[in-house]
């Protein structure tokens, strides 16, 4: 069973609540109230709020169904924060060369999504070793193929070009050796 709950228009910025909605993702809900009832960042007061609504429409959608759930089952399936409005406040901060800006007021929006479902196993990172990475199905087919148009024409310009300057290369400190000679002989 899954229950939602949204809290709107609270006080901070988005980015500020993401902090704390970090901690508690993927959690169950016993230690996601623990760690937002100890923790000093002033957007988790608000978030505690949403979990435990969350909580009460799940009891509340349990009864419905009619259908026992215990409380200490549900685990933080999803949470997300959105950006709301920003307010320009009547007040002003001094900004360089005598101008001055307008304070902003944000908001933000929570949503907290509950689920008594079995919970899904953390992923180690450890990734299973292979004989050879496998190469994807495109890039093989692609180098079989040839390009044409404007793209293959440099690329054969360039091919002979660089033979004949790795000739050139060669020839080029001869050269310089003769001039050099004939120089401090004069």
């Amino acid at each position: 069973m899954e229950a939602t709950a949204s809290a709107k228009y609270l006080r901070g910025s988005a980015q500020k609540a993401r902090l704390v909605v970090d901690l508690i993702r993927g959690k169950h809900v016993n230690q996601a109230l623990a760690i937002l009832r100890f923790s000093k960042k002033r957007a988790a007061r608000g978030i505690e709020k949403c979990m435990r609504s969350a909580i009460a429409n799940a009891n509340e959608a349990a009864e419905k169904a009619n259908v026992s759930i215990d409380p200490d089952d549900l685990w933080v399936r999803t949470v997300f924060v959105d950006r709301g409005p920003t307010k320009n406040r009547r007040r002003v901060r001094p900004a360089p060369q005598g101008r001055a800006y307008r304070e902003q007021r944000h908001f933000c929006h929570i949503t907290i999504s509950l689920s008594n479902d079995a919970k899904p196993e953390p992923k180690t990172g450890k990734k299973p070793a292979l004989a050879a990475p496998a190469k994807p199905a495109k890039l093989a087919e692609s180098k079989g193929r040839k390009r044409g148009g404007a793209a293959a024409a440099p690329r054969a310009k360039r091919a002979t070009s660089k033979t004949e300057a790795a000739e050139e290369k060669k020839e080029k400190p001869a050269a310089k050796k003769a001039s050099k000679k004939k120089k401090s002989e004069e």
